[in-house]
């Protein structure tokens, strides 16, 4: 597709909204956006200068923006060593398609945040955005503004406002923990000093479990993310009590246990209480994701003799297999819009991570080369995952644009991090 944005950003109606009160969004009928899953797009190049008003608040808002710019991966930031940190300058001998020219304000009432943007080939100032909010409020209005930048070029609102939750030995211990998805706010969730892996959000966001071995057993437990105070177990089940998958309205999951022996998957409901038994003795059972609608699940069996992934009804019932490229396929996830399943199979003695359709079809190898990639995990706009990059014996976080197969370093932080859990867009 052609680069389409003057025509559709000349459509664009002013949109301003406040943090407390979102209104219905005000677009024009017939929108034009840019087609970011055709293979060879260049990236868009954007730049951001200081926002205009307070010179400390000016600089920190671009600078925050354009690293929520540059996550979603089709949009590069130009640097400002190629203009001189000014807000006016030969655009197009900098390289840049595009200019975020910002402007703070602050009156009795709080703080607006104003961005407009500049289309450098037609030399015209396009539609913009406008939030109002409190101070405290600038980097949560600024990643709202960046959101709502990235509608503009692509139809859906950006990712700039997720969390990831991880597990990281930067303690000494493998724990878990949780952050921005830029990285500007890690906490640590739990406190156990013993081994704990994979974490998972609930629907809603406002839970998180984990497995722990810090009684001994593979224990489940889940923490309430609104307080810090405690945690609850919810299976101790003797064995494996492993890396549920939550239906989408949040009332129940499906987990490994190996209570009777053998690894096979249950359906629980958030107390802990089991509803069923969904498979008995084929192998190990383990790693399930549901479909979007509810309706199935992808899971990990080696029944046929390796490791592959199968879907079945999330009821139970037999099983399809999906997966045949690799001699081990595993960690399937459910991309939110249902259409596509991302596993990792086995390459040469390493992970890759590769996309199938959700029939098991049209299946694509995303990574590559040096380093093992594993548990993938998709954004809420089912463009960008999060993997574990594995090289040697450092582990570290990585985004993973799936149509360029770009691979970013997710963040920088101390220690080894894995095991990537992404939440959904925050409220």
């Amino acid at each position: 597709m052609m680069r389409t944005f003057p025509h559709f950003f000349s459509l664009i109606l002013a949109l301003v909204f406040c943090i407390h009160l979102f209104p219905s969004s005000l677009w024009a009928e017939e929108q034009t956006y840019y087609d970011i899953s055709a293979s060879g797009v260049r990236k868009i190049m954007l730049a951001v200068p200081p926002f205009a008003g307070n010179s400390n608040q000016g600089k920190f808002v671009a600078e925050l923006l354009s690293r929520g710019l540059e996550l979603h991966g089709f949009i590069g930031v130009v640097g400002s060593n190629r203009y001189g940190g000014s807000r006016s300058a030969d655009w197009k001998s900098a390289g840049a398609d595009y200019v975020v020219l910002g402007e703070l304000n602050e009156d009795a009432s709080g703080l607006t945040v104003q961005g407009q943007i500049l289309d450098v080939a037609a030399n015209q100032l396009l539609a913009g955005r406008r939030l109002h909010g409190s101070i405290a409020q600038l980097e949560d209005m600024t990643l709202r503004l960046c959101d709502a930048l990235i509608q503009d070029f692509t139809g859906e609102p950006g990712v700039s406002r997720t969390r990831i939750a991880f597990v990281s030995d930067g303690s000494g211990y493998k724990e878990i923990y949780i952050s921005d998805i830029l990285g500007n706010h890690p906490k640590q969730i739990t406190r156990h000093r013993a081994l704990c892996v994979a974490p998972r959000f609930t629907p809603d966001g406002h839970h998180l479990s984990y497995s722990s071995y810090h009684h001994g057993n593979q224990d489940l437990y889940i923490t309430d993310l609104r307080q810090s105070r405690s945690t609850r177990a919810i299976s101790r089940r003797k064995g494996l009590n492993l890396a549920p998958g939550y239906s989408p309205n949040g009332k129940s999951m499906i987990l490994t246990l190996s209570k009777y022996g053998n690894p096979d998957l249950f359906s629980m409901d958030m107390q802990g209480h089991i509803l069923g038994q969904l498979t008995s003795g084929s192998g190990i059972n383990v790693s399930p994701s549901f479909s979007p609608d509810g309706r199935q699940i992808a899971f990990v069996s080696d029944r046929s003799g390796r490791p592959n992934v199968y879907v079945m009804a999330a009821a139970g019932g037999p099983a399809k297999r999906l997966t045949f490229k690799c001699s081990e396929n595993s960690e399937p996830a459910w991309s939110p819009k249902g259409d596509e399943i991302a596993f990792t199979g086995l390459i040469d003695g390493k992970y890759q991570l590769f996309i199938m359709d959700s029939s098991g079809g049209h299946v694509r190898q995303v990574t590559s080369g040096d380093g093992s990639y594993e548990s993938p995990t998709w954004a809420p706009d089912s463009r960008l995952l999060a993997v574990t990059r594995k090289s040697g014996s450092r582990s570290e976080l990585c985004v993973v644009s799936k149509n360029s197969r770009e691979v970013r370093t997710l963040f920088p932080l101390r220690g080894n991090q894995s095991y990537p859990q992404w939440s959904g867009r925050l409220p």
